[in-house]
């Protein structure tokens, strides 16, 4: 396999990741939210705990994709250091 097929693969698998975990904890954080609203106000209230549910969802999902960043940007800083170092 060439080195630009290599390459897209791995960033097609890495913003996918990305993607779905930021949409997935969107999900949970509602359905936590929906779940807690009906098993403890069952039904007549409104809908507090699936919003409450949903920001903490949202939340994650930031945090998730800053801890990614984060991550990719310490890789490539080290990268960037050691082929620096190689150039001397």
């Amino acid at each position: 396999m060439s080195d630009f097929k290599k390459e897209m693969m791995f960033l097609i698998g890495h913003y996918g990741h990305i993607g779905i975990t930021f949409v997935a904890s969107i999900f949970i954080g509602m359905g936590g939210g929906i779940l807690i609203d009906q098993k403890v106000f069952d039904g007549r209230t409104a809908p507090w705990f699936t919003f409450i549910g949903l920001a903490f969802g949202i939340v994650a999902g930031f945090k998730s994709l800053f801890e990614v960043l984060w991550r990719a940007s310490k890789n490539l800083e080290k990268d960037n250091n050691e082929t620096d170092k190689t150039d001397q």
